[in-house]
């Protein structure tokens, strides 16, 4: 395989930055050689997120090939749809996962007796919302699995918040890596279809991005797949964004 300069550990202490020279190398690679190089360069322990959303088999499939038992990160809200929960269970036996399921320390019943219903409470109430059942699962299952790099499946095609995402990245103080974010919905497809994997089941009901019931819609005439999660207010629920 070609050298490509190693990222130095040290550089996460200095916050967010980008490794020029290796993507310039990895945006010339093909996913699996990309992956393949970030397992032998960048810090363990290393671990997968997924949303289990409509095409998250690729990333998983394609993960757990290369790393069998690589641990698979979910953060359940609790209101995920009931399809969601069983293509969960599909892939988990279909691939044979590790799947690691991380909630807010709050049930929702409870947060909803103390705060209402945060997602009906315009961008402040669904920040919070996040926070409590993204961001603070995510943060405790990092922390908890002595997580040195995640991967995850952005692609830059999903919303205008990842146009600009690298296949190499940190996010607060911690090494992300994006071995898809190129790929458009026919590589998705083509993927999919080559390995006999399914989409999401919502999927034939015209979802193209799923995640909890209150905040997802179908995708309808005139509307950017962005626009079909969080109330048309943005794609990104906090996971993907740096934390103070």
């Amino acid at each position: 395989m070609q050298s490509v300069p190693k990222p130095r550990a040290s550089a996460a202490s200095s916050g967010p930055k980008v490794f020029t020279a290796a993507n310039e190398w990895l945006d010339g690679q093909d996913a699996e050689t990309r992956i393949e190089w970030a397992l032998e360069n960048l810090p363990r322990d290393h671990v997968v997120s997924s949303s289990f959303g409509i095409q998250s088999a690729v990333m998983l499939h394609m993960m757990t090939r290369q790393v069998p038992g690589i641990p698979v990160l979910l953060f359940d809200t609790g209101y995920l749809f009931p399809e969601t929960y069983r293509f969960i269970d599909r892939l988990t036996e279909m691939l044979d996962l590790n799947l690691h399921v991380y909630r807010a320390e709050m049930t929702p019943a409870w947060q909803e007796a103390r705060f209402g219903k945060l997602w009906t409470q315009g961008e402040e109430g669904l920040k919070k919302y996040n926070v409590l059942n993204k961001v603070e699962p995510m943060q405790r299952a990092m922390t908890g699995m002595g997580a040195g790099t995640w991967y995850s499946g952005l692609r830059r095609v999903q919303s205008a918040s990842r146009a600009e995402r690298r296949i190499l990245e940190f996010q607060s103080g911690r090494v992300k890596f994006h071995p898809i974010v190129d790929w458009s919905n026919r590589d998705i497809h083509m993927y999919l279809k080559a390995h006999d994997l399914p989409y999401h089941p919502l999927w034939e009901q015209g979802y193209v991005s799923v995640g909890d019931t209150h905040t997802t819609s179908r995708l309808e005439d005139g509307m950017r797949e962005e626009d079909t999660r969080f109330n048309g207010m943005g794609r990104e629920c906090g996971l993907h964004l740096d934390q103070p």
